[in-house]
């Protein structure tokens, strides 16, 4: 393996990166001191050539990244995750590197580049602007009415995403300014109309503007609505004979076609609505492999590790699967079940439904204030069966099983 820079905030003990890599002592890994805590003997032993930084997001860490692939003479820059995507490309013009350039970073991290590219290829988009004032986010409500949603243009996860359905929203909205983590100003902002039809995602490998495999799946809610609403979120692979199925690889691949692309395989995620005339309509896509348990569904589908794959071809390493299956192994689907608000009493007794394994993923006893991000839960469901229609109703009747025995004191 040649010697790469690896950009990484995740968990050592969640995000075993030292197991993804033949010879992770050849990586010079960025991390912070919270990602390692716990770790720090695989740190010691996998990682010798390791940079901290207390700061992971800012300006400083660039450059104490380029500094580091200077010294040690890295020959790739890689990542996993979503925030170190332009990061990444950028670093590699600065340090003169093959793999994803700024240009395709760009595509994949803001949405308005983003649609503007899928737009002129004929793909469905919602309605869209740039918003870089007040007048902006106005002028595109008198224009096409409301409800909009407003949304960070480079967010990732729901995080800022703001429903906007009547007029006092919008003051809202204006008011909230002084507590965004997303600073109001020009390039930061966009909205669109809002899109209705099942949200869906894709998800797979992609190589020089063409999918190298991957398949689809229907969510069972929003993500923003989650957080909103306290409410669970899932998937369901879809089966290979349904039309929703070949759709959506259709538009994936004309997706990926319209953007910049990256000359050496990435994991990708990419997230789109279907409604009743049966035409897809993309909500966004990323260069990074899905996050929360669709990475895990995967695995039980097809046998890959989406973000293992994709940090390994980063790394010129070669890849696991190289074709489009026909279908998954067996169906199969998950879901996450909120935290409540008050201290956690999970079931005494394991989940009765069959072909179903549920994780807990707070500890009992942990006092809980409801959804707080995306990817929080209480507890994980997968389950498996003959056929979607068995595993949405095997998700269904375990969801029911634990809000009756579940307390939240």
């Amino acid at each position: 393996m040649p010697t790469v820079l690896l950009l990484s905030r995740q968990p050592l003990t969640a995000r075993p990166l030292q197991q993804w890599l033949d010879h992770p002592q050849d990586a010079v890994l960025i991390t912070t001191p919270k990602a390692v805590d716990g770790a720090e003997d695989v740190l010691a032993a996998s990682f010798p050539r390791h940079r901290l930084v207390d700061d992971y997001h800012g300006w400083a860490t660039e450059e104490i990244a380029e500094a580091a692939g200077r010294a040690y003479g890295v020959s790739r820059v890689v990542s996993t995750s979503e925030s170190d995507v332009l990061r990444a490309a950028r670093l590699r013009a600065r340090l003169g590197l093959p793999g994803q350039d700024v240009a395709s970073a760009t595509a994949y991290r803001d949405k308005v580049v983003m649609k503007e590219c899928a737009q002129a290829a004929g793909v469905r988009v919602p309605a869209f602007a740039a918003v870089d004032s007040p007048q902006d986010l106005l002028d595109f409500v008198d224009t096409n009415g409301l409800p909009v949603v407003v949304k960070p243009r480079a967010g990732a996860g729901a995080e800022g995403v703001a429903f906007l359905r009547e007029p006092a929203d919008i003051t809202d909205f204006f008011a909230r300014e002084r507590g965004s983590e997303v600073p109001y100003l020009p390039g930061q902002w966009m909205v669109e109309s809002l899109a209705h039809g099942d949200f869906h995602h894709v998800d797979g490998i992609m190589q020089d503007g063409r999918v190298v495999h991957s398949w689809p799946a229907r969510y069972t809610g929003g993500l923003a609505e989650r957080v909103r609403e306290n409410l669970h979120t899932g998937s369901i692979l879809l089966a290979p004979d349904e039309a929703t199925t070949h759709t959506l690889q259709r538009m994936t691949a004309d997706v990926i076609a319209a953007l910049p692309p990256a000359p050496h395989p990435l994991a990708f995620h990419l997230e789109a609505w279907v409604g009743q005339d049966g035409i897809p309509v993309l909500c966004e896509i990323a260069s990074r492999a899905g996050g929360s348990l669709i990475g895990d569904q995967y695995i039980r589908a097809f046998g890959v590790h989406l973000a293992r794959e994709g940090l390994r071809a980063q790394c010129g390493l070669p890849l696991t699967l190289t074709t489009q299956p026909a279908a998954p192994s067996r169906p199969v689907g998950h879901v996450l079940l909120p935290p409540g608000h008050g201290v956690f009493v999970p079931p005494a007794d394991p989940c009765p439904v069959p072909d179903t394994e549920l994780t807990l993923m707070r500890k009992a006893g942990t006092h809980c204030q409801g959804v707080e991000s995306a990817a929080d839960a209480a507890a994980s469901v997968f389950a498996e069966a003959d056929t979607t229609d068995a595993v949405e109703s095997r998700l269904a009747d375990a969801m029911e099983w634990w809000n009756r025995h579940t307390r939240w004191e």
